[in-house]
């Protein structure tokens, strides 16, 4: 991982149809080319200084994860090997390099399936307030990062870049996607979250929560995105765990830490990162992917 920090890509001849918090996607016709940059966000704005590397970071860990939930729920990859993409992409072959994929073409779904095996973030908020989590009444008396007693399903809505998906409950994501959709969307989440869990706990980590995306292809539902990464997920060291408050992390809670420690109003402009926050952050997704790939 000794290539230059990319921000953001400019591929001239090929057709960009998104840059999101991390990815630019282009549309190659039968396929997309899905480029992990190294932008980081955090409240969902995106920081002005790149973090080097972990756009390969996350697209390894990915893959990984990809390869092992095969089993249990297809997915959108054509391939991570830049020597199997069409000839469009050969200019641009040591940018992709490590950092992308190309995947099938499906129809996202308007909701961010979210699974929570630990009550933290917006979940521990929810439930100091109402005792309820998208909807889900749980036990009095648990503490700030406790693990719940068996995972829940709590979606979000998908808000466009800059606003804060919305917590709803699962009412609403059959309205918003029709029953059974949700229930297959639902189950998939929580058998996939279940086996990454078990999985990375056996190698140290514990995953507090995470959050997929799926997408109908042909009719089918497959799992689009990145799967189980820091990004999309809370990694806890298993050794230093201990409930009844926040926990280190091999995420980037260290990045909000660092922006809640110095005030930031988490509106934008977001503010320039030290070099030793761009670094620790970096070392802190090292960690993961070698926990989790070893």
């Amino acid at each position: 991982m000794k290539h230059p920090a990319i921000f953001e890509t400019d591929f001239p001849n090929l057709k960009l149809i998104k840059r999101g918090k991390v990815r630019d996607i282009y549309d190659l016709d039968e396929a997309l080319l899905m480029i992990a940059t190294d932008r980081i966000s955090a409240y969902d704005v995106i920081m002005p200084n790149p973090v080097p590397g972990k756009g390969e970071i996350l697209t390894r860990i990915s893959l990984f994860w990809f390869d092992v939930m095969k089993n249990i729920v297809a997915n959108h990859l054509i391939s991570g090997n830049v020597d199997d993409y069409p000839k469009s992409c050969k200019p641009y072959a040591d940018a992709l390099r490590g950092r992308s994929m190309l995947v099938k073409k499906a129809s996202p779904l308007p909701v961010e399936c979210v699974v929570r095996g630990y009550i933290s973030g917006s979940g521990w908020k929810s439930y100091q307030e109402t005792g309820r989590v998208c909807g889900i009444r749980l036990p009095a008396g648990l503490k700030e990062s406790e693990q719940l007693a068996e995972p829940i399903f709590t979606p979000s809505t998908k808000e466009e870049q800059g606003t804060h998906d919305i917590n709803i409950d699962f009412d609403e994501t059959v309205k918003l996607i029709g029953a059974s959709l949700a229930e297959k969307v639902r189950d998939l989440s929580l058998a996939i979250y279940k086996k990454g869990a078990r999985l990375a706990a056996e190698k140290g980590i514990l995953i507090a929560d995470t959050k997929f995306e799926f997408g109908l292809l042909d009719d089918q539902l497959i799992l689009i995105d990145e799967i189980l990464t820091p990004d999309s997920s809370r990694f806890w060291p298993k050794e230093t765990y201990c409930p009844g408050g926040p926990q280190n992390s091999f995420d980037k809670q260290y990045l909000r830490d660092y922006l809640i420690a110095i005030k930031w109003d988490k509106t934008p402009p977001a503010p320039s990162l030290p070099e030793e926050v761009i670094q620790n952050t970096r070392q802190k997704y090292m960690e993961a992917l070698t926990s989790l790939t070893r």
